[in-house]
Formats: structure tokens, C-alpha cells, sequence
């Protein structure tokens, strides 16, 4: 039995939620989005609340209700108040420029890279080291996030490279002679 499907998601006042069979559209301030449910899991509007519950009694219809319990609860937080993944850049000559849905780096290659963004991602660059992505799918945004930090990620000796802006990087102590 999953302790996740078993909490309801408590739908916000910005937040419209629509069931028509297994499909769930749901309508915020920010954005709408819709997402379709295995056909194991029976969901229910009551009271302002969306409950989750198996279809049929067999430990995968559990697994699959807690999993889209979990992804409809991030779509209702996208859709009220969007999510944010920020990264700097750490580098001599390391700066990224944002235009269009196309991201240009400078990361030390004899190259520049042009990173193109999805559909359903915006990206900023308040300053030329800081990258700031902003979205309403949560996994979307980390991905986008993850291939950008993948170009140059952050080496532990001189700390140089792209790195999300609450990441730690252990700093190694360079060998003695």
C-alpha cells in the first residue's frame, strides 16, 4: 500500500481541476496543463481535495497511484505558482546569454555552445553568470537544467564550471611535491 497515494492533494483557490475518464486538465494563474493516469488508478474531485485510489487491489495499482499522486501534485504547484532552477557559472571567460529560446555559453571550448530550450521552459540571464530556468513541469525544467550543467560540470579543484546555485562543491587540495 503506498503512504503517498493514500494523502489527498488539496487544490488551491487559483487552481481549476477537470476529470473527464483518466484525464486530469488542470487551469492556473501561471499556465493549464494536463496529464493522462494509468488506467489502474481511479481519481476523484470531492471537496476541493483530488483523491487517488488503485482501480483493482494488487500492489502495482498502489505504485502506480502514489507515482501519479506525486506528479499531479507538482503539476497543481506549476500551474499556481511555477518552478525556478537557477545555476552559475564559475570560470574565467565562462558567460551564457540568453536570446530567444536559445541559450549561448562561453564555457572555455574553441567553440561557443547554443543550447536550444523546449517548448514550456523560459530561460534568463540576469547577469552574464547566472542562468535562471522557470517552468511549470517540474521534471522538464530539471532536465533542461541537468543538460545544461552536463556541458561543464563543476571540477573540485578549482571549483570551475556550471553548478546549480544551492549546490556545494567539496574543493580538493591540490598534490605536494
Amino acid at each position: 500500500m503506498s503512504r503517498v497515494a493514500k494523502s489527498p492533494i488539496s487544490i488551491p483557490a487559483s487552481v481549476v481541476v477537470k476529470t473527464v475518464g483518466n484525464t486530469l486538465s488542470l487551469d492556473g494563474k501561471n499556465a493549464s496543463a494536463e496529464y493522462q493516469v494509468n488506467e489502474n488508478v481511479s481519481v476523484s474531485v470531492l471537496d476541493n481535495k483530488i483523491h487517488f485510489l488503485p482501480a483493482n487491489e494488487n500492489p502495482k495499482s498502489w505504485a502506480h497511484a502514489g507515482t501519479a499522486r506525486a506528479i499531479v501534485n507538482n503539476l497543481v504547484l506549476g500551474v499556481s505558482k511555477g518552478f525556478e532552477r537557477k545555476l552559475v557559472l564559475n570560470g574565467v571567460g565562462y558567460k551564457a546569454q540568453a536570446k530567444g529560446n536559445v541559450l549561448n555559453l562561453t564555457l572555455g571550448y574553441s567553440h561557443p555552445v547554443e543550447h536550444a530550450i523546449p517548448e514550456g521552459v523560459t530561460v534568463e540571464t540576469p547577469t552574464q553568470t547566472e542562468i535562471v530556468l522557470k517552468g511549470v513541469d517540474k521534471r522538464l525544467v530539471g532536465q533542461v537544467a541537468s543538460d545544461i550543467r552536463a556541458y561543464r560540470p563543476p571540477e573540485p579543484y578549482k571549483g570551475k564550471g556550471i553548478r546549480y546555485s544551492n549546490e556545494i562543491v567539496r574543493r580538493k587540495e591540490a598534490k605536494k611535491k
